[in-house]
């Protein structure tokens, strides 16, 4: 008899952690959503970017040329109102002059060596962009790239497009849990998404290159802002409707 009930006992001792763990294994309801946000900002700077090309046909001479040419291209760019500190060099390269073809195959003799200069010219005088773009376009020295805007604080545009997706993720969340007639309970686990700017609007690009030969003083870049999108998984318990 004795040996029986210690049998049993024994029986009850494995048993219990494997009930224990099929309660601990039960899954609690959950309410899962992706939430999603954007605003829009206005920018503290622009950044010009302008290219100086020369063409000779040795290194050094490609080199010494492009090197007088951006010269004179600084002297214009300075007489713009434009800091000698805001001009900076992005890019410089000295390369082979790729062989050009006359539509009936005939080579076209060009210099053996291409040097080009890329310049960034920032700005905060937003409002003068379109002038400053109209001279670089009304040069002959230097060619327009591209035109780029951006803020001083740039943590600001991805963390209130944070917040922005996070109040649309309850949001969302208290919708479900209203029409299927329960509560939200517990915030359990939250999914950084992606905050990412995206700038300038295509239409300005657009705007810049059909702007050549425009009057410099006419405006070519229109009010621009920065937009910032973000996401978040954001996942809630479900709980009885208070």
């Amino acid at each position: 008899m004795r040996l029986a009930t210690l049998a049993a006992l024994a029986t009850l001792a494995f048993a219990a952690p494997a009930l224990a763990q099929t309660d601990a294994g039960r899954h609690q309801p959950t309410i899962s959503v992706v939430g999603t946000g954007e605003v829009e900002l206005k920018p503290d700077f622009a950044r010009v970017f302008v290219t100086v090309a020369t063409q000779a046909d040795t290194v050094a001479q490609a080199a010494s040329s492009n090197r007088a040419a951006t010269e004179r291209v600084l002297a214009r760019i300075e007489g713009l109102g434009i800091k000698k500190e805001d001009i900076q060099t992005a890019n410089f390269q000295v390369f082979q002059t790729p062989t050009q073809y006359t539509p009936d195959g005939k080579e076209v003799k060009a210099p053996k060596f291409s040097a080009n200069h890329q310049l960034r010219i920032t700005t905060r005088d937003l409002d003068g962009v379109g002038r400053l773009a109209g001279e670089i376009l009304a040069s002959g020295d230097m060619t327009f790239q591209s035109v780029s805007f951006g803020l001083d604080r740039q943590e600001e545009g991805a963390d209130r497009a944070r917040e922005a997706a996070v109040r649309d993720a309850k949001r969302q969340a208290e919708v479900y849990a209203s029409a299927a007639g329960v509560g939200l309970g517990r915030l359990m686990e939250i999914r950084d998404g992606s905050a990412q700017p995206f700038e300038p609007r295509p239409e300005m690009r657009m705007q810049m290159a059909l702007a050549k030969g425009a009057d410099s003083a006419v405006p070519i870049v229109p009010p621009a802002t920065i937009r910032y999108t973000s996401s978040v998984q954001m996942v809630w318990e479900m709980a009885a409707r208070p």
